[in-house]
């Protein structure tokens, strides 16, 4: 049988097929084109970014290990070499827990509150492997697993900056409490405040690049409660207390040095041009802080010292934090030679005067160092300066007003909520260990081991 008899058939039905089908291939094509322009406005991380956050956040991991704890390890007696190590070890492992259990949801769970972020992503609920965060570029975003770890190593070192303020005579149990109470009532709040959108200091204008206030202020402050409270160590003034391996504590400083650049840089939270600034910054803030604390030591002692040396980088490190991407490289050079005569005084004449003892010199370093930096940052982020200039409408004297406002809250936050904590952790668990264990030491006293031997 011919197939061409069925030929006008088959075309008529061709005809109709297409006619019935006709809305449904518009209705596809209308849906494809509404859904393209979604599909190609979702935000896909850029790999150069996240690597670059990678490698800061495991940049200021190893401030903290071994960084931090060889700097104030070597500034101890030998004797409490190891207590200090331990200390610093576990405050940060329980603060990494910490932060993933409440802490991320509580500065950053996305709350309207200006005082903490709420509960939202407690145990990290509602993050994936493909949750971003933003980042300061219009369409630029980090995977949310990246921030959220870049920001737990932060939260990480702040509390274990406290241990140098009482080391030597503190309750191991009594570290590991105060510093996981003080994050959540202290730490938490206070980033927050000065680092998400909805915070109070972030709302009123104030400018932390890297956490002049978040960190050093707040743990400065802390550290001077702590040193009154928890009292001198026995035979401060009498006995010879001091550091026992200067070579260790220069160790130490040089990888807090190294490890600022992800503390700093990685604060721009991607590999752009704000972060480069703040690697310039770093170097040259630091390096004329070191110049100015000997300096300093030269013309009031006769004689420069490696401890001076090692003291000067951390208070260099420390004024320019807040102002690493915001101010240019002159003004960081400026800043770096101004700290060290601050901090310099503040440790050898003030601490004196008032006579607490703030063994690693926490307050005078990190404290007033701080405070320094965040006053700095709203002077030499002026445009006239060498800064990226303010926000529309923003003079440098209501920018540093503002900045002072900001040191104000903090201090006063972690003032008075250190001073209460301090009292709770006596109450639960006791501050101080016996004077005989003070005096055999913390290394055999409380771990039963020595980090030397005969």
């Amino acid at each position: 049988m011919s197939i061409s008899k069925f030929s006008p058939t088959l075309a008529r039905l061709a005809t109709a097929s297409a006619a019935l089908l006709a809305p449904v291939v518009a209705f596809a094509q209308d849906a494809a084109t509404t859904a393209a322009p979604a599909a190609a406005a979702a935000p896909v991380p850029d790999k150069g970014d996240t690597a670059f956050m990678f490698i800061s956040t495991l940049l200021v991991l190893f401030m903290i290990l071994p960084g931090l704890a060889l700097f104030y390890g070597g500034l101890v007696r030998a004797k409490n070499m190891l207590s200090v190590l331990m200390q610093c070890t576990m405050v940060a492992a329980v603060m990494m827990l910490i932060w993933v259990i409440y802490g991320y949801s509580f500065a950053f769970g996305g709350s309207e509150s200006a005082y903490w972020g709420g509960t939202a992503k407690m145990f990290l609920a509602g993050i994936t492997k493909d949750s971003t965060a933003a980042t300061f570029s219009q369409g630029v975003v980090i995977p949310e697993y990246i921030f959220a770890m870049f920001q737990m190593t932060f939260a990480a070192i702040t509390p274990a900056l406290i241990v140098g303020a009482f080391a030597e005579r503190i309750k191991f149990s009594a570290v590991v409490l105060f510093c996981a109470l003080w994050a959540t009532f202290v730490y938490f709040p206070i980033a927050h405040m000065v680092w998400d959108a909805n915070g109070l200091l972030f709302k009123m204008g104030a400018l932390d690049f890297a956490g002049g206030t978040v960190v050093h202020i707040n743990a400065g402050v802390a550290g001077l409660i702590g040193a009154i409270m928890v009292g001198k160590r026995t035979g401060f003034g009498k006995d010879m207390m001091a550091p026992h391996s200067m070579t260790l504590t220069m160790v130490g400083a040089s990888m807090l040095w190294f490890g600022w650049f992800g503390f700093n840089a990685g604060s721009n939270l991607e590999a752009s041009g704000g972060a480069m600034l703040a690697t310039v910054n770093t170097f040259v803030a630091t390096a004329a802080a070191v110049v100015s604390w000997a300096v300093v030591e030269t013309l009031t002692r006769g004689k420069a010292s490696m401890l001076g040396g090692a003291s000067g980088m951390v208070a260099g490190l420390v004024a320019i934090t807040p102002a690493a991407g915001i101010v240019g490289p002159m003004g960081a050079i400026i800043m770096g030679l101004i700290v060290s005569p601050l901090c310099y005084f503040f440790v050898s004449v003030v601490k004196n005067k008032f006579g607490y003892d703030d063994t690693a010199d926490v307050f005078g370093v990190h404290g007033i160092g701080g405070m320094f930096g965040a006053i700095g940052t709203g002077i030499f982020a002026s445009a006239s300066l060498g800064g990226v200039g303010y926000a529309e409408g923003v003079t440098m004297g209501g920018q540093v007003m503002t900045q002072i406002t900001a040191i104000a809250i903090t201090i006063v936050w972690s003032g008075v909520g250190s001073a209460i904590l301090y009292k709770v952790v006596d109450i639960i668990v006791g501050l101080r260990v016996p004077v005989e264990s003070e005096r055999e030491g913390l290394d055999l006293a409380t771990h039963g081991e020595a980090a030397y031997h005969s």
